[in-house]
């Protein structure tokens, strides 16, 4: 019965980083009595996650093999000025697999489905209706906490499976196709080949406000497939969401409003990438460095990802000037020339970038050359008048 639970680590929140977490700790430690506790009937939810090769260190790769379901040799991103083919391995995760794994590698005992979790605290979960589990450590990754403490654009969208009637003729990933027509701010469309007749397209915007319009997005996406000659025969599943792209705030502020006292992971902790929202790198290494900890007490725990929050934060202030220059400095209808302009440099700089590593080098180049938006309104931008 869970009224009567204990452990020695509850993870609250089944998503992917609390699922990393898991995964990680049940083969480096598989001595610890662990929790994984998510409020939906699956872990995971219905989200499909996709990154480069390069964004995993390869020493952690072991964690994210079992996952992945489908892979491509190089991408392809689209422009109105220019086209580009890129070299790299690109792989994408979905949630079911996510479920698949976590229920074959953690005991049942370890696992909770299908429970409302009423508070939490360093060393407690209250679920509703269930009592309250004791645990030596909690670990929070249920999600963002309040976004007002953070100064935000906001990338948000709305992707389908189709299927269709006639092979698509993808062979790679589109990862931008910015040829479309631009609304709300920066727009494009993200293309996965799973089959040849299978294809994940997603309509995707860098926007200033975060109300999300499924319809005319849905509506959007069977438009790009007719322009491409698709004959779509069904929508076999379809996802949303509106993420931040963080340019300022309060950490502390961010960090007390999820729970001041109790250790954080994933989206709640902050632990994402600031420009692009991409989390999974992030959610790799910190999987990685709690199951490397010895003391996983609750006020130890705390104090260690509060150290990673406050070092991402730290290191992640490039990537916040670079937001202020997207959603302060360009105009909505001129973000697309942004990341065009970024899709003419070095493809190393570019895997650097999106695993969170740029160089100083890199930064140099980054803003080297003729801006892609006027320089008095990127000093504006990034000194904030």
């Amino acid at each position: 019965m869970l009224e009567k639970r204990t452990c020695d680590l509850a993870i609250v929140g089944g998503g992917l980083a609390g699922g990393l977490i898991a995964l990680a700790l049940r083969r480096l430690r598989p001595e610890l009595e662990i929790l994984l506790i998510e409020s939906g009937d699956y872990f995971g939810g219905n989200h499909l996650w996709s990154y480069f090769s390069s964004d995993v260190a390869p020493e952690h790769r072991w964690l994210t093999a079992p996952l992945v379901t489908h892979g491509w040799s190089g991408n392809e991103v689209r422009f109105p000025g220019h086209s580009r083919q890129l070299d790299g391995i690109y792989y994408s995760i979905e949630s079911e697999r996510l479920d698949e794994v976590i229920r074959e590698q953690l005991p049942e005992r370890m696992r909770v489905t299908g429970v409302t979790v009423a508070s939490v605290t360093p060393t407690a979960v209250a679920l509703k209706g269930h009592g309250r589990i004791r645990a030596g450590g909690v670990i929070d990754c249920r999600g963002p906490a309040d976004t007002a403490a953070l100064d935000c654009g906001w990338q948000k969208f709305v992707g389908q499976l189709l299927e269709l009637e006639e092979p698509h003729g993808l062979s790679k990933p589109v990862i931008m196709d910015a040829t479309v027509e631009q609304k709300d701010g920066y727009r494009f469309v993200y293309c996965l080949p799973f089959t040849p007749t299978k294809v994940f397209v997603e309509d995707t915007y860098y926007s200033d406000k975060p109300d999300l319009d499924r319809r005319t997005l849905s509506q959007r996406i069977g438009a790009y497939a007719d322009v491409q000659g698709w004959q779509v025969m069904r929508t076999l599943r379809e996802e949303s969401g509106v993420l931040p792209v963080v340019h300022g705030g309060d950490l502390d502020a961010y960090w007390k409003s999820g729970g001041e006292r109790t250790a954080k992971a994933g989206s709640r902790a902050g632990l994402f990438h600031p420009m692009t929202s991409y989390s999974l790198p992030d959610a790799v290494r910190t999987a990685m460095a709690i199951a490397e900890q010895d003391d996983l007490s609750g006020d130890a725990l705390h104090r260690f990802t509060y150290k990673l929050a406050r070092a991402h934060w730290r290191d992640a202030a490039f990537y916040r000037m670079l937001g202020k220059l997207l959603f302060i400095g360009a105009k909505p209808g001129e973000r697309n020339k942004v990341f065009e302009r970024f899709y003419t440099l070095n493809a190393d700089l570019i895997a650097r970038f999106y695993a969170g590593r740029t160089t100083a080098a890199d930064k140099l180049r980054i803003l080297s050359g003729k801006p892609p938006i006027p320089i008095s309104n990127a000093l504006r931008a990034i000194w904030g008048k």
